[in-house]
């Protein structure tokens, strides 16, 4: 695959279709593949160039490695609280990624889509650079602060309580976490997520990106007001039963938002199991469609 300099770093990333440009940006300590090939082509058949890339600190993308670990319950207890907490880097140095990575494929304009920690950063693109996206779609997201992103103690806990010291062991924690945030309602499609995991692992085994990109999530603080001054067209995309970010969370970032549609999924946990891609698919579509505006 194909890497780009951008931000001071280097970002993995491919791309589908021909197009108006869609950027995908994944989650906390995720990789760009679990943006499954199959929704990205989808995508791509509908007429749109689809990229999607490795965050910094995960997958091949540079890793942040001289900026230490930060002590993770430390400043989860001081957000709690309401005290500050500093980070090696911020969601909004992650946005500044995006942008890099749309000057380094000479991308004017993109619609940014963004799927839980990924949809904060795509709200921070929204937020500093209004310009450069076209739409914006924020999946099972938060628009921050302390009253959005407290979810059940379980799912925390299943996010926050493993300490794998090995492959093998990353791929049962990580099956395990994604069975908790599946939730409930749907069922848990256990052999293909093995499948994805175990092929995330092999591709890049990084486990201290994670309390770096934990921690910039905590130290970006409560968007908001941001928010309500954005003039780009929005789709904010919920499931009804996800554990970790509560649906109370897409709720508050569509009503931020002047304009934004709300498609709260039934049953969707914090999942995007293939069941729901096609609505979410027509939904990401009209929208992009509707923005009316020619980019490349």
């Amino acid at each position: 695959m194909p890497r780009a300099r951008a931000n001071g770093i280097e970002l993995e990333y491919d791309s589908f279709g021909s197009g108006e440009p869609i950027v995908l940006v994944m989650g906390i300590a995720t990789q760009m593949i679990f943006w499954d090939v199959a929704f990205c082509e989808a995508l791509a058949a509908r007429g749109f160039r689809v990229i999607r890339f490795d965050n910094r600190d995960i997958g091949l993308s540079t890793r942040l490695t001289d900026a230490g670990i930060p002590d993770v319950p430390r400043l989860l207890a001081r957000a709690l609280v309401g005290l500050p907490v500093t980070a090696p880097y911020t969601l909004s140095d992650m946005g500044a990624d995006v942008v890099g990575l749309l000057d380094a494929l000479s991308i004017e304009r993109a619609h940014v889509v963004g799927m839980s920690m990924g949809g904060m950063i795509a709200q921070h693109v929204a937020i500093d650079a209004p310009a450069r996206v076209a739409s914006l779609t924020s999946i099972m997201s938060s628009p921050g602060g302390r009253r959005h992103w407290i979810g059940q103690p379980r799912a925390l806990s299943a996010l926050l309580g493993g300490r794998p010291k090995s492959r093998e062991e990353g791929v049962e924690f990580l099956v395990e976490v994604l069975r908790v945030l599946n939730g409930p309602a749907l069922p848990f499609p256990e052999p293909d997520v093995r499948v994805r995991v175990t092929e995330a692992v092999a591709r890049s085994w990084h486990p201290a990106g994670f309390p770096r990109q934990f921690a910039a999530i905590l130290a970006s603080g409560n968007r908001t007001a941001a928010l309500a001054k954005l003039r780009v067209p929005t789709l904010v995309v919920h499931g009804a039963a996800d554990p970790l970010i509560p649906v109370a969370a897409g709720v508050a970032t569509a009503r931020a938002i002047p304009g934004a549609a709300l498609h709260i999924v039934p049953g969707m946990g914090h999942s995007f199991p293939p069941a729901v891609w096609a609505e979410v698919t027509d939904a990401i579509v009209e929208l992009a469609q509707g923005a009316g505006r020619a980019i490349r």
